[in-house]
């Protein structure tokens, strides 16, 4: 049977990168509610799935095997079959504390055997995630990376949105079937294994197979030593790039304020109104986030999308930079008025307020992807995009690690504080997009004459 060499975008992008997003929010967003569910504490629920953001920093380190051994399309489905394997293992190994045990406090050592299947699925994820963006800039050319960007980036979205709301109203719909918080967790992730097993399957039969995907260096058989000339080779020619140092202070420090923000969101609309959250049920936030988020994060992905493919990428920067701190403005304002969501006016204020937060991120994350693809450019542009989004989970991992005991020890637990804070991080936002804009291409992103 011949291999089919191209096949239109939008049969594999959409589920590639809603595949991508999964696992990630899982592993580093959804577990922080569900291990506080289960009855970890904030900070240290915080401080372990900081450490699950490990795997996304350092894969730079084994992102050039990729590259350099097999196809980027054979990593793409084999990492989604172990990621499958991966989440099936954590759902039988999940502690099953009862209500009372939860109250009283669940120790980590609890979650030992758990956790070390969370080491596992990420660091399968990750490579995933190195896998299927090399897939994309080898299987479309600049003017299609382009179009798509806004596609890509709302779908990796629509992940998170589905992670983070679709994925707590199962476990809460479980948990009020079952009767049992751990129970309907365990069999929530028990859906996501299934979910990415059945990813497997038709990523197995409908990625393209494009000429350019190939093995750097060719796919003759490899030694030792050209394997490790690569390897070196994909470093030595990313940290000499162009103002390779102000590139990785953006990287690091344009998502400072989402970073803490991620990690407390979810369990500031679960805290009770006493202690300064909105006190919804998980299905309450499962429906604000799945069904209504959404609908921002896809109109600011899209536009986004539109505005960069047409202005390119320096002309909008600045623009979405600044939309970065409505997410921000959109916590402070639920914090500092805590509207009771039972009321309509409640709902209407919660839904408005995460229309406008994931509208932020759609728009604003288009310039962030936009960059990493831009500094990624040159032959090894899998393994150099791999570094980049590695700077970019660093930046995630060490503010997110911190986020639960600057909001406990020094904000004086108050999450309306908390959320002050974030927004003042914002300069840091600005900072580096004032640094980093004289330096882009005015050209990249946008649609040229010869490209028409």
């Amino acid at each position: 049977m011949e291999k089919v060499r191209y096949r239109n975008p939008w049969a594999w992008i959409p589920t590639l990168y809603f595949a991508q997003g999964i696992p990630f929010i899982f592993i580093n967003m959804v577990t922080m509610v569900l291990f506080t569910q289960l009855g970890m504490s904030e900070t240290s629920a915080a401080l372990y799935t900081g450490w699950l953001y490990l795997p996304w920093v350092i894969k730079p380190f084994w992102g050039p095997i990729v590259d350099i051994l097999k196809t980027k399309r054979w990593w793409t489905v084999m990492m989604q079959l172990c990621v499958a394997i991966g989440l099936a293992a954590i759902a039988f190994t999940l502690p099953m504390p009862d209500a009372t045990e939860i109250a009283a406090g669940v120790p980590v050592s609890a979650f030992a055997i758990c956790l070390a299947f969370y080491v596992f699925t990420a660091f399968c994820s990750a490579t995933h995630d190195i896998a299927s963006d090399g897939f994309y800039m080898l299987a479309l050319d600049t003017n299609q990376q382009s179009m798509f960007v806004g596609i890509r980036s709302t779908f990796y979205r629509c992940a998170s949105v589905f992670g983070q709301g679709g994925l707590v109203i199962i476990a809460g719909f479980l948990e009020s079937a079952t009767g049992s918080a751990a129970m309907g967790w365990k069999l929530t992730v028990v859906i996501c294994a299934a979910f990415f097993a059945l990813v497997f399957l038709w990523h197995t039969f409908i990625l393209p197979y494009p000429d350019a995907d190939r093995p750097v260096g060719g796919e003759q058989k490899k030694t030792v030593g050209s394997i490790l000339k690569e390897f070196g080779g994909s470093f030595k020619t990313f940290f000499m790039k162009k103002h390779v140092l102000l590139a990785m202070l953006f990287m690091l420090l344009y998502r400072l304020p989402e970073a803490q923000v991620v990690k407390l969101c979810q369990p500031f609309m679960l805290a009770s109104r006493d202690a300064g959250g909105l006190g919804m049920t998980q299905s309450e936030v499962g429906l604000a986030y799945g069904v209504f988020a959404i609908l921002g994060l896809t109109v600011g992905g899209i536009i986004g999308g539109i505005c960069a493919s047409k202005g390119g990428l320096r002309k909008w920067i600045w623009p979405m930079a600044l939309a970065t701190s409505l997410n921000c403005v959109a916590y402070i304002i639920l914090s500092n008025f805590q509207p009771d969501f039972a009321t309509v006016a409640g709902k209407a204020t919660v839904c408005c307020c995460l229309v406008l937060e994931q509208f932020a991120y759609g728009f604003g994350f288009t310039a962030f992807m936009l960059f990493m693809m831009y500094f990624a450019e040159g032959p090894y542009k899998t393994s150099h995009y791999a570094i980049c989004t590695a700077f970019m989970a660093l930046g995630m991992m060490l503010p997110g690690m911190a986020a639960g005991f600057m909001k406990e020890h020094v904000l004086g637990n108050s999450y309306a504080n908390f959320f002050w804070w974030v927004l003042a991080c914002n300069l840091a936002t600005w900072a580096v997009t004032l640094l980093v804009r004289p330096h882009i291409n005015p050209e990249y992103g946008a649609k040229t004459p010869e490209k028409k």
